[in-house]
């Protein structure tokens, strides 16, 4: 191409192209230069008596700054605006440049949560067909304040180590927080000692829990303990989660275990 652009280039020669011979030139379909000249991104010079367009040298050299402005993923209304000088050229590049950023940051989340599934596919050879599509259904179709402290890889492994315990497990689990809010409830109602041994097992048990959620991933610890400070009302209105309050008795009998 860059041969055939230096013959374009070449001074003096006064020459112009037929549409189908600068799509080739180019390496662009006739199709695409139509639709430049229908919205006004690239018009030829003239025309031949029967219709034909007619390309000269400074529509050659317009269409190949198009061309580099398009490679870069600019749309067209943003290409127009470019080369008609309405808007800075920093401008829209430090805008597209935001918005490819966007796009890769989307797109390494969506290799890790695809890589995670596929990780599971090929250590679980006997995982359905059915089962699965329902392990992909639970990591893409979460809340959305859930979506906003995990990442999609984070909610894949949440995901795969449901589907690794069990329902029977989860089940367990859920009936140990049914049973174990209310006990801390009601040593806080009774005044109990947060540094009492009564209130260590307490939150003993309470870390054994959310072990069984994080499984020692730091990570998920994290996320977990950002999404409860930031939506507690919101989180024990909707799930009966733990009060702030209950959080604060567990945190003070936690760190009297030395934990």
């Amino acid at each position: 191409m860059e041969a055939r652009r230096e013959r374009m280039n070449k001074p003096g020669t006064g020459q112009v192209w037929k549409v189908g011979e600068l799509a080739t030139e180019i390496g662009l379909t006739v199709r695409t230069l139509h639709h430049y000249d229908r919205v006004g991104l690239v018009r030829p010079a003239g025309r031949t008596s029967a219709g034909h367009r007619l390309y000269t040298e400074a529509d050659v050299q317009h269409l190949y700054q198009v061309v580099a402005l398009r490679q870069l993923g600019l749309g067209l209304d943003q290409i127009a605006n470019v080369l008609a000088g309405t808007v800075a050229t920093a401008q829209v590049l430090a805008a597209h440049r935001d918005f490819l950023a966007a796009q890769v940051s989307e797109a390494q989340a969506l290799h890790a949560l695809v890589a995670t599934l596929a990780t599971t596919a090929q250590n679980r050879p006997d995982l359905s067909a059915n089962r699965f599509l329902e392990l992909i259904r639970r990591t893409v179709m979460v809340d959305d304040t859930v979506k906003r402290y995990f990442t999609h890889e984070q909610l894949a492994q949440l995901a795969h180590r449901r589907e690794h315990s069990g329902e029977p497990h989860i089940e367990q689990v859920e009936t140990g927080w049914g049973e174990l809010i209310p006990q801390v409830d009601a040593a806080i109602e009774a005044g109990l000692d947060p540094a009492s041994p009564q209130a260590q097992q307490l939150a003993a048990r309470w870390m054994q829990l959310l072990e069984e959620f994080h499984g020692g991933d730091a990570g998920l610890r994290d996320s977990l303990y950002r999404m409860q400070a930031e939506n507690a009302e919101q989180i024990q209105n909707e799930s009966r989660g733990p009060s702030p309050a209950q959080i604060d008795f567990i945190k003070v009998a936690n760190a009297s275990r030395g934990q």
